[in-house]
Parts: structure tokens; sequence; C-alpha cells
């Protein structure tokens, strides 16, 4: 994974600004109980700022180089491979981490699978609409380069998610000094081409079948009996 692009952006005014409003998204999104698993899959290295690892002491970074607040306990791993059981964390963060990952369907498989029924998903992606990061990108051409990222828009995601049997709580996008939420199904608006990320918040449902069984027609008495006595009328006349 390359993210000296996203720590790059977050070096300029404009990216000053969108990291202190994920942090406000994030510290007001995080929602579950602090005897509950949290686990945030890349560093950001300012984990501090929107979660107190004292009161949430089952707060998990799993990242490539081991990075994140040393508040928190590390797992250095793979995304695409998680070394955690199925059905064990009850809430996941994934932020700015799809754009960089090459395997980012594996990824997602595999939140999935670790994921309890139920649980949270959390994801912060670039908007791809977005000309300030459009100029961001080819401003810096050395770190364009070495990035290799995707630029992934939110109806992709969604997608994917519902592939997943994930479901659409709310949609949030971060424009220049706000960021506005929006719960259910998501519209494209004017907001969408000017901000300059977005958020997407879901929960992992599971949907148990219920095999359908075939009715047995028994006739009753009284169809019988109605029967006998219409051959009867019909004899005597």
């Amino acid at each position: 994974m390359k993210r000296k692009f996203l720590f790059s952006c977050y070096q300029s005014p404009r990216g000053k600004l969108l990291q202190t409003l994920e942090i406000k998204y994030l510290k007001k999104s995080i929602d579950v109980s602090c005897k509950q698993t949290v686990l945030q899959i890349g560093a950001l290295n300012f984990e501090n700022k929107f979660i107190d690892c004292t009161f949430y002491k089952r707060f998990i970074i799993l990242d490539n180089f081991a990075a994140g607040t040393n508040f928190a306990t590390k797992i250095q791993a793979k995304a695409f491979n998680l070394p955690i059981q199925s059905e064990t964390i009850d809430m996941i963060i994934l932020p700015h981490l799809l754009e960089f990952d090459a395997h980012r369907f594996q990824t997602i498989r595999e939140v999935e699978r670790v994921l309890k029924p139920e649980g949270c998903l959390i994801i912060l992606n670039f908007n791809p609409w977005s000309v300030w990061l459009r100029s961001q990108y080819f401003w810096d051409k050395h770190l364009a380069e070495s990035w290799r990222g995707h630029f992934m828009t939110r109806s992709r995601i969604l997608d994917w998610l519902k592939l997943l049997n994930f479901e659409l709580k709310t949609t949030t996008e971060f424009a220049i000094d706000s960021f506005k939420t929006t719960h259910g199904t998501f519209t494209f608006n004017k907001n969408t081409i000017l901000a300059t990320a977005y958020a997407i918040k879901a929960i992992k449902r599971r949907y148990t079948l219920i095999p359908l069984t075939p009715d047995k027609e028994i006739p009753t008495r009284l169809n019988v009996a109605t029967t006998l006595k219409l051959i009867q009328r019909i004899k005597s006349k």
C-alpha cells in the first residue's frame, strides 16, 4: 500500500481542514460499547484525536508497517489476509485504505468475514470528482507515480457492500469546512461534486432462509358430504 500521497494531502491547508472534519466525524460515529472490539485497518497516526484508548481498551490498529498511535493494540499484517478469527470484531474502520490497496475487493471480503453479524463498517475515501484532489494528484508527480492508487466512486463501494449483504446506514460528504450526513439511500447531487472526501457507514446483515414446504391437500368430510348430496339431486331429476 502506497499511502504517502494521503499524508502529503493532510499537510496541505485544505488537507488539514479535511483531517479536522474526519476526526470530528469518527469521534461521532464510534458509538459501540467500550467493551466491544474496534478494528482500524490502515494507520493514520492521529487516532488518539478521535478515540480514547484508555476507554476503548479493545481498539486495534492493523497496518502493514505496524504504525499508529502507541496507545492502541497494533498488528502488523496485510489487509487482504487478516490474521483474525471470523465474526469476532464489532466495528471496523477503513480510513483511506481501499484507494491504495491492490487487493481491495479481497480486503472487503476479509472485512465481511471477521465482522460480527450486525457489526458496523466505516469507510473513508477520497471523492474522485473533487477538483482539489485532482490538482493535488497532478501537482506532485513523484507522489502521484508512487501512489498507484485508484479513485473509487461511492456507487462502486455500495455495490460491493450490497453484494456482501451490507445495509447502508448513512453517507457523509466532507466539504471545505463542514460535513453533511444523509441517512438511507445515496443520491447524486451538487454536494457530491464539491466534496473533498466521503464516508460510508454500513451494517453487516445476516439473513436466514426459511425453507418453504408445500401444503398437503386434505379433503374434509364437509366437502365429501356436499359432493354426495349434489350427486343424489342429479339422479333424482
